[in-house]
Parts: C-alpha cells; sequence; structure tokens
C-alpha cells in the first residue's frame, strides 16, 4: 500500500469509526438495541444495534468516491460505486454486540482494507489485507496496523507476550454454544481463561500482551471477525493460524 493510499484508507477507517459510534451510542446498554429485526447474510439474527451500524457504514462508503466492494456481517458482500472495485473492505460494523446492548466495556468495529491492483487477477484472501483497524468504544483504545509497518494501541507499538508454557497463560476464547466437557483438559491446562464475546478486540490483545493467546474452539469464526485483528497480530510479531482460507471474494 502507497502513501497516497494509506492516507486515503486511513481516513476512510476514521471516518467509518467515528460515525458508526455516533450512530449506536443513543443504543448502548439499551433493549430496544438488542431486538431482532431480521436474520443476517451469515445466518445469524441481526439487531437494531447492528443494523443501525451497518446502515451508517453503507452511508459513509457511499460518499468515499471510490468504487469498491463491501464485505460486512448483516449485509454480506455488496459492490459500492461505479466501475470495477479499487478495494475490498472488510467489516464487522460491531464486534460484541451482547456486550454493547448490556453495556459490558468490550465492544467495537473491526475494519480490514485490501487495495486491489489494477492488473489483479484470481481470488483476493486474507493475506491480501494491507489496512487493520480495531477500536473499542467502550475504552476509546485504537489497534491498527498497515502491513510491513507494525502494529499500534494508540500510537504505542504493540509486543505480544513471549510466554510458551501453557501452565503460565492467560488465554481468551470464543466457546460460543459449546459442549464445555469438550475443552475440560485445555481449562485444567492453562493459568486462566477469560471469554468476553468480542473476537477482534480480544486477537487484538493478544497484540499487546493483554492475553497470552486466543483460540476458537469451534473453529467457527468468520473472515468479518479476523480480517483486521490477524494483521494487527501479525504487524505486532505474533501470529494467527487459520485451518482453511477462503476467497474474500470471487473475481
Amino acid at each position: 500500500m502507497d502513501g497516497e493510499d494509506q492516507k486515503f484508507w486511513g481516513e476512510v477507517c476514521q471516518d467509518l469509526i467515528e460515525e458508526s459510534q455516533r450512530a449506536i451510542s443513543p443504543l448502548i446498554g439499551s433493549q430496544k438495541g438488542g431486538e431482532i429485526v431480521k436474520m443476517g447474510a451469515d445466518g445469524t439474527p441481526t439487531t437494531l444495534i447492528d443494523l443501525v451500524a451497518e446502515n451508517k457504514i453503507m452511508e459513509v462508503l457511499e460518499g468515499v468516491g471510490r468504487p469498491l466492494t463491501l464485505i460486512s456481517e448483516e449485509i454480506g458482500e455488496v459492490n459500492i460505486g461505479e466501475g470495477p472495485p479499487e478495494a475490498v473492505l472488510v467489516l464487522d460494523p460491531l464486534d460484541g454486540t451482547s456486550n454493547a446492548v448490556k453495556n459490558i466495556p468490550a465492544y467495537g468495529i473491526s475494519v480490514a482494507v485490501a487495495p486491489i491492483p489494477p492488473a489483479h487477477k484470481g481470488p483476493l484472501t486474507i493475506k491480501d489485507i494491507q489496512m487493520g483497524v480495531v477500536k473499542n468504544y467502550a475504552t476509546g483504545d485504537i489497534y491498527s496496523a498497515v502491513r510491513g509497518k507494525g502494529a499500534f494501541n494508540n500510537g504505542k507499538s504493540l509486543k505480544p507476550s513471549p510466554k510458551q508454557d501453557l501452565s503460565h497463560i492467560s488465554l481468551g476464547a470464543y466457546v460460543y454454544r459449546m459442549d464445555m466437557g469438550k475443552i475440560e483438559v485445555l481449562c485444567k491446562s492453562v493459568r486462566r481463561m477469560r471469554i468476553m464475546g468480542a473476537v477482534a478486540i480480544e486477537i487484538s490483545y493478544v497484540a499487546d500482551g493483554t492475553y497470552d493467546a486466543f483460540v476458537d474452539v469451534r473453529n467457527n469464526l468468520r473472515v468479518v471477525d479476523v480480517a483486521a485483528a490477524k494483521l494487527i497480530l501479525e504487524e505486532s510479531g505474533g501470529s494467527l493460524l487459520i485451518l482453511m482460507e477462503n476467497p474474500l471474494m470471487g473475481r
């Protein structure tokens, strides 16, 4: 990503974050925000607060002035603007929806950008992500990375934990509707386990050493959950293993 593209898409990410946060603010901690209004493109229920966040995302992107493809949790894949897309944006407009509805301070937004070179052919994958931003709205922390240029939290360089011994680590986990009996050995092996329900934020916690590791026990996470945080973690010096990488979009 050259300097001009980095500046442009960085400003787009900033606008998305600010406008989306402003839009959902009245619904934080409200029963109304948690009302189910439809089924999302991923087959899971969409709450009112999810819909408000994504509608604001669409509104901002329609004013960007460049054609792009949006991949988002509720709407799925959609082209915005005229002509061939110049970039793919992968978004979770509200990471940690249940936390936001309950006003538990771990919810925010995840934005990943994969510019499409003019001569590019073939499918894009998560490896083509060049910029990632994750913000925890509740704390104001902004995790960000540009490929090859490091990862940061509020401008401070990130470094993951060096711990390797399971008995000494603090592990974040995604265990949604999991049979806990299946992970009993894991629970007994680590020093402590945290389950926050905000995947992009939790993977970012690995990047700065707040967590020593994070695991998706069900192997059920989607590209919108991990696209930005994966780059942030890798640019901090950490790593994220994905068992199977599917294309971001067909081309």
